[in-house]
């Protein structure tokens, strides 16, 4: 028994220097400019309402610029969010919108409209931590009414 008891502890100890020694390996943060001169706000028209809605519930994970929360400082969690983040930007970047092709930008829309019209995006998970991210049936609509507008009006030249 008493042997069992000391490898336990030193187990716990063990798990207890891990986690500490991984607090030393941090991610890179997603720091930039979220509406800098590429982005859709910049280039496309987005009126202000629309704007609103995507720096309150897009922008996170789908910009240049990430809002971090305290907990990102605490490893594995701040790995993951950048894994979210990064996965996010590699589907849709707003800060980079002016550097996709017409075809794949009214793509880019078209989904965003689905997503949205679906209740895919915001991610719940998302939403647990961030409850003001929540779009109401009006943020909704309109949302889904302006990315395809704009989708409509990028394909057609």
């Amino acid at each position: 028994m008493l042997w069992l008891m000391k490898h336990v502890r030193l187990v716990c100890w063990g798990l207890l220097a891990a986690l500490l020694l991984i607090q030393l390996v941090r991610p890179t943060m997603n720091a930039g400019q979220a509406e800098g001169p590429q982005s859709i706000v910049a280039t496309r028209p987005v009126p202000d309402d629309i704007k609103a809605i995507l720096r309150r519930a897009c922008y996170d994970c789908h910009s240049n610029a990430t809002h971090y929360p305290w907990y990102a400082q605490v490893q594995p969690v701040g790995w993951w969010l950048n894994r979210h983040v990064r996965e996010g930007k590699r589907e849709l970047n707003f800060s980079e919108f002016s550097t996709y092709v017409a075809k794949r930008a009214a793509r880019k829309l078209e989904h965003v409209a689905d997503e949205v019209h679906d209740r895919k995006m915001p991610l719940k998970s998302y939403l647990l931590m961030h409850p003001e991210a929540r779009l109401s049936d009006a943020d909704v609509k309109r949302l889904n009414d302006w990315a395809d507008d704009l989708s409509g009006q990028i394909a057609a030249p």
